[in-house]
């Protein structure tokens, strides 16, 4: 599997970024997974549903199961965070992982970045950004990407991954 990050701020455009990527690297025959830092707690449980009274009760992990879909709570409780590739190792084969978050990970990023956020650019500060998705005019050597320009950042991803395109 192939890892490629999406760096960048809080409400610098990542999640919309990412959704407008996944489907144009999908048409193109590549199997993407994604996995998404969360800085603050969360639950895709609810308080009463039998699963959360299976974590509440003890349970270490629960795996939820209907057609559609499945997904596993693992409750880490007095355990240490879990790295990047701990998560990488529960995913199912895939051609291409993309990363939001994570921003300390030693893996290739592509930076968000708005200057209107008010936040610095993190690319001086961070080797392994490899391009900035802007449409700002910035100062970098790194390659400039158009933030609305989901086609060329799609190449650069496959391009910098080596990646094929296949048949869908």
């Amino acid at each position: 599997m192939k890892v490629f990050g999406i760096a960048g701020y809080s409400g610098s455009g990542k999640t919309t970024l990412l959704e407008k990527l996944i489907p144009q690297l999908t048409a193109r025959g590549l199997k993407v997974s994604v996995i998404k830092h969360a800085h603050h707690g969360f639950d895709i449980d609810r308080p009463g549903k039998d699963s959360y009274r299976h974590r509440e009760a003890g349970a270490s992990e629960v795996l939820l199961s209907c057609n559609d879909r499945w997904a596993l709570m693992h409750e880490r409780r007095e355990e240490a965070e879990v790295t990047l590739d701990e998560l990488l190792a529960h995913l199912s084969p895939c051609d291409l992982v993309l990363i939001e978050g994570f921003k300390q990970e030693p893996i290739p990023k592509l930076e968000v970045h708005r200057p209107e956020n008010g936040k610095p650019p993190l690319f001086p500060d961070r080797p392994d950004i490899v391009a900035v998705a802007t449409d700002a005019d910035i100062a970098t050597t790194l390659p400039k990407l158009p933030l609305n320009d989901i086609s060329a950042i799609a190449d650069f991803v496959m391009n910098t991954l080596q990646l094929q395109a296949r048949p869908c």
